[in-house]
């Protein structure tokens, strides 16, 4: 069984090389769907509780979130950083609080003090599902990956191959040692 949830993410992106309009900076809102599926916990009656599929994903994906996204290869790229340093802003604003946790991929590095995500690919919503799966494919049991952004959007299916080891007082994965992040239940 499957438990879905989504996420809205404002993002400014332009697709470097292309011969259309995407090739000039423009925003976007951006809905990515995450469909997780597993064993239906027992007492909890649930795969998985949507607002802690949206918790784990939001902690990463925050950094995509009011964001500028360019390809690394983008000439634009050392122009913004160049004013952010002008700014006195690259390495970061005390009202700069919708950083996410850091990452640096093969397909995508998140720079959250400067609100800026580098990907060695063009961000299309085919792009945007393979780093998303890529940044949480081993935080939860991923079925199908969906991203819609203005009048493109894309999907994804993945074999599931582990089942969570989950909690049976709220339904959420428990860390390496076995202790529920959430409620602090621990298996014996």
């Amino acid at each position: 069984m499957r438990s879905i949830t989504t996420l809205e993410l404002q993002y400014a992106h332009r697709f470097y090389g292309f011969l259309g309009e995407a090739m000039y900076l423009h925003g976007h809102t951006g809905i990515l769907t995450i469909e997780v599926e597993d064993d239906v916990t027992p007492k909890v009656n649930m795969v998985y509780p949507c607002n802690e599929i949206k918790k784990v994903a939001w902690d990463i994906l925050r950094n995509f979130d009011h964001a500028l996204v360019l390809r690394e290869d983008d000439p634009l790229l050392p122009a913004i950083l160049n004013v952010y340093d002008q700014q006195g802003i690259r390495n970061g604003h005390a009202l700069n609080s919708m950083k996410g946790e850091a990452f640096r991929t093969p397909l995508a590095t998140a720079y959250p003090d400067c609100r800026l995500v580098v990907t060695k690919e063009s961000m299309t919503v085919e792009g945007m599902i393979k780093i998303v799966y890529d940044l949480l494919k081993d935080k939860l049991p991923i079925a199908k990956l969906t991203f819609s952004s203005g009048v493109n959007k894309a999907s994804q299916c993945y074999e599931v191959k582990k089942h969570l080891d989950k909690c049976p007082i709220c339904g959420v994965a428990l860390d390496k040692n076995g202790k529920c992040p959430k409620c602090g239940w621990r298996k014996k």
